[in-house]
């Protein structure tokens, strides 16, 4: 799927040649966005890494305030008994 963060980083890979292609005039057209092309699959690749290596630190993230929230509720539950 073609998110606007893969096209983005597409870009910012192929700017060397767009810039080539588009303001300086010293490469072709095609060659530049031939190369901007092949920089879509490297950019959606690397971001499914990226997010592939963080979500591992999001779900640690969801277990510990679950766990305190349990264990806040927890005490509560223990300080409402003994008012009781």
């Amino acid at each position: 799927m073609l998110r606007p963060a893969v096209l983005g980083l597409a870009v910012l890979l192929s700017t060397p040649a767009l810039w080539a292609a588009f303001a300086a005039g010293s490469m072709g057209i095609t060659t530049a966005l031939i190369r901007f092309l092949i920089a879509v699959p490297v950019a959606a690749l690397m971001l499914a890494l990226l997010q592939m290596v963080t979500a591992g630190y999001s779900r640690q993230a969801l277990r510990r305030s679950i766990a305190t929230a349990a264990a806040a509720a927890a005490e509560a539950r223990t300080q409402q008994a003994a008012e009781h």
